[in-house]
């Protein structure tokens, strides 16, 4: 049995910056994967959903020493992202959509904590999220379950089994647009209190450079974002901060250490394009150094 187990696709992304354009893998499974690529990953495993023409992008990541199983989809996910100047304002059409992740497809699967890297509303189903319960500890970003697609264009929406939902997941990840529509609230304070209400046992809140709220065992911790000298890329941003919080937790890590720790790849990561390609010891410098 593994400690993380991050299931989700792999993407094919279009990135469009007010200084870039480029097309390159993504979705959580990718930046998660990545991230811990770079970390202990003994005990991580990856599965991912993609269609035949992105199967390169889980040969890399096999590359990177990785544990990958792969579920075949009709097609890959297809996102275009498209970022202002500024970078936690972003727009996205949906070019492609694959096959969701089913009980049938997960049947079998051991984690001490799966997280699920939503992308789309259906990536995972309430009985999906209900049998991987019963198998372990469950994280999940909430950003897929928000996202409508009409025609090409995404839009902002509540999550429909919000309130069943989240009776079986232990761990909710949300940005700050977000939690707004999953609350009404724009206070992270409220919002963290009606979320945690609904059955989660720990709620995060991404905050963009105003740092990170979580709320864990009735109380809150407050993480300061480290300065970032370049912000060059966001894309992917969130997915390393929860692969950064999960493995710090997995190792016996507070609340406050494991926020900083992601918070510090989360620093890595907005400095170029791409995925977290940081060191151990490049996170603990910038957990270290002087304030």
């Amino acid at each position: 049995m593994t400690r993380i187990c991050c299931i989700g696709h792999i993407t094919l992304d279009k990135i469009i910056t007010p200084s870039l354009e480029t097309y390159m893998p993504g979705g959580t499974a990718y930046y998660f994967a990545h991230a811990l690529s770079n970390l202990d990953h003994s005990d991580f495993k990856l599965l991912t959903s993609v269609g035949p023409d992105e199967m390169k992008a889980v040969d890399d990541i096999r590359a990177l020493g990785i544990d990958v199983d792969v579920i075949p989809s009709r097609r890959s996910v297809f996102f275009e992202n498209k970022y202002g100047k500024n970078l936690n304002d972003r727009t996205q059409r949906v070019l492609a959509k694959a096959d969701p992740f089913t009980v049938d497809n997960l049947t079998g699967v051991s984690s001490e904590v799966f997280h699920l890297g939503t992308l789309l509303a259906d990536d995972f189903s309430l009985d999906a999220i209900k049998y991987l319960s019963t198998r372990g500890i469950v994280s999940v970003d909430a950003q897929g379950y928000l996202r409508e697609v009409r025609g090409e264009q995404v839009y902002p929406v509540d999550w429909t089994d919000k309130a069943e939902a989240l009776k079986y997941i232990d761990i909710l990840k949300a940005n700050e647009k977000e939690m707004e529509t999953l609350t009404g609230h724009t206070d992270p304070r409220l919002a963290a209190r009606e979320l945690a209400a609904l059955g989660c046992r720990e709620v995060l809140l991404t905050l963009g450079d105003r740092g990170s709220l979580i709320y864990a065992d009735g109380q809150f911790h407050e993480i300061q974002a480290f300065p970032t000298p370049h912000v060059v890329d966001a894309t992917g941003c969130g997915d390393t901060y929860m692969a950064g919080y999960l493995y710090s937790r997995s190792r016996g890590a507070g609340y406050v250490d494991a926020g900083r720790f992601a918070a510090a790849m989360c620093t890595i990561k907005l400095g170029h394009t791409g995925p977290f390609n940081g060191t151990q010891a490049d996170i603990d410098a910038i957990i270290n150094a002087p304030a």
